[in-house]
């Protein structure tokens, strides 16, 4: 027995440290797209530009959709897109939205704040009397927060402005390097470009831990 839970012990320890070293990690995302081509849907090498909400050509906001846009430019190009504002048929809003959670005490999200301690009222009866008692106990640690991500590709038409292509991809997880996160999320949304599958589909991307 001795034997047998010591190889169960090292089987354990030998599992946690791969996982811990792990070159990659997984970013699931629910995508739903739509598409509704006036023609034929666009050929590789169809040229696009980008186009801004007034909120996105804020100054404040121009360094960051500066990044997003980046992100966004190599995600199209997968697809057979290409940047080129001078001959676009197309333009391409992207908006990028984080909400940062506080997963409280019980380790998931929903709970809010910072927390509270918990209390409890003990009593206890005996041929001696009767004794009251009040309990506290403390978390050891504030918990890290929670990131829920959301990724909407807008694509309209130039001739006719109609929107003719549209995806979102929402992503949650404990990793607040949006910038790292992105790009699978990207990856993600335009999956199945032009021409994507109805409905909700969870789609899975890895990227370097």
């Amino acid at each position: 027995m001795k034997r047998v839970f010591s190889a169960l012990c090292t089987v354990a320890v030998l599992a946690f440290f791969m996982a811990g070293c792990s070159t990659a990690r997984l970013v699931d995302s629910d995508v739903t797209a739509f598409s509704r081509w006036s023609a034929a849907p666009p050929a590789p090498g169809t040229p696009y530009r980008f186009e801004r909400l007034p909120s996105q050509q804020a100054l404040a906001a121009q360094q960051d959709q500066d990044r997003v846009e980046a992100l966004a430019r190599t995600a199209l190009a997968k697809v057979g897109l290409d940047l080129n504002p001078t001959i676009a048929r197309y333009s391409v809003q992207v908006l990028v939205s984080t909400l940062v959670l506080d997963r409280g005490f019980y380790g998931g999200p929903g709970y809010g704040g910072f927390g509270y301690p918990m209390t409890g009222v003990f009593m206890g009866g005996g041929s001696r009397g009767t004794s009251l008692g009040l309990g506290m106990s403390f978390p050891l640690r504030f918990p890290d927060p929670y990131f829920k991500r959301e990724l909407s590709l807008l694509m309209r038409e130039l001739s006719t402005g109609q929107i003719v292509f549209e995806t979102r991809a929402a992503h949650d997880g404990v990793w607040s390097d949006t910038l790292a996160v992105l790009p699978a999320m990207l990856d993600a949304a335009l999956t199945g470009f032009p021409q994507p599958p109805p409905g909700t589909r969870r789609v899975n991307v890895e990227i370097p831990r």
